[in-house]
């Protein structure tokens, strides 16, 4: 029986309790538009996955340090802000199933909320002298803006090949989880070493963690129904760069067709989904997936042995089996 997020926490119960109340009380804001902004974001708040790993990467080396702390705030204010203008970007009106923000406010208003969540998150690591946090967030943050405009600009010519498409999710997605891990080490620990393997640890976490996110696309183990979105956004996942390498040049132009001038119907995007699908895209992206999640462990099997390895080995599973 896969393990459930609840059970996930447990470890660091006491930890996340007090980091919630910190979290909120970092968001707030004299400015009652923000604050109400604000608020409706802590209601709204999600698993929580990065804020774990910074308490269970701290765990895992030392007693949490009230260091530790301000770097699970630091992480969520972050990734809190990119989800705000994420949302912006791709034009999207719902965030884990409620409105996002630029639906409610519009999004002049999202984006100066999350410009306002990104500076919280900065003041906070500077007001606590933290600067070696500050240091390793900030390349978190670049590289993350690196791999959106780099899959915006592949995305135009529909040309990214496996490689590229790595470079793409290791700063998209997984730049920030080395950074969670990165950072949670940092708070307990100032051996260089040790946090430069917590990163790869995290990033390898990350990796696993999009490529999952892809699958779900395609209605994955029959989690639910097949989306579409990312053939509808254009976004050149696994599955489908495999597929387009693997396919007669026929069937690879009529793809390249659809998806440049008829994704936004859902009859073409569920006939792109059957290509993949028939032609080894999903089983594929599902080896590589398990791939990087070996290698999160592998790289974790060097750390001490203790509760917090073993919550951290059940976090990278629940990354893999998770329906959502």
């Amino acid at each position: 029986m896969a393990v459930t997020i609840k059970e996930l926490r447990k470890p660091i119960e006491v930890e996340l309790l007090e980091f919630e109340k910190r979290f909120k009380a970092a968001m707030k804001s004299t400015v009652p538009l923000l604050d109400k902004i604000t608020h409706y974001i802590v209601q709204r708040k999600g698993k929580q996955i990065r804020p774990m790993f910074v308490f269970l990467m701290a765990k895992l080396l030392s007693p949490v340090q009230d260091k530790t702390y301000v770097a699970a705030s630091l992480i969520e204010l972050l990734h809190t802000a990119t989800l705000v203008h994420d949302d912006v970007v791709d034009d999207s009106h719902l965030r884990r199933g409620f409105f996002s923000i630029n639906a409610l406010w519009k999004n002049k208003v999202a984006v100066i909320a999350g410009d306002y969540l990104l500076s919280k998150g900065l003041l906070i690591a500077v007001e606590n002298k933290h600067f070696d946090l500050l240091e390793i967030m900030s390349h978190a943050v670049r590289k993350m803006s690196e791999g959106e405009l780099l899959q915006i600009e592949k995305a135009r010519k529909l040309n990214i090949d496996e490689e590229v498409y790595y470079e793409i999710i290791k700063n998209k997605t997984a730049s920030l989880m080395a950074a969670a891990c990165g950072i949670g080490a940092a708070s307990v620990t100032d051996d260089e070493r040790i946090i430069a393997k917590a990163q790869r640890f995290g990033e390898a976490a990350g990796m696993a963690f999009q490529i999952k996110d892809d699958l779900f696309d395609y209605g994955y183990q029959n989690i639910g129904k097949p989306t579409g979105i990312d053939i509808k956004e254009k976004k050149m996942t696994l599955p489908l760069i495999y597929t387009l390498n693997h396919v007669d040049k026929s069937t690879r132009n009529h793809i390249r067709s659809i998806v440049k001038t008829k994704s936004e119907k859902k009859k073409y995007q569920k006939e792109v989904i059957q290509i993949v699908k028939e032609n080894g895209g999903i089983e594929y992206a599902e080896t590589i997936m398990e791939n990087y999640k070996n290698e999160a462990l592998d790289i974790l099997a060097s750390f001490p042995d203790n509760t917090s390895k073993d919550a951290l080995t059940q976090l990278i599973h629940f990354i893999i089996d998770r329906h959502s």
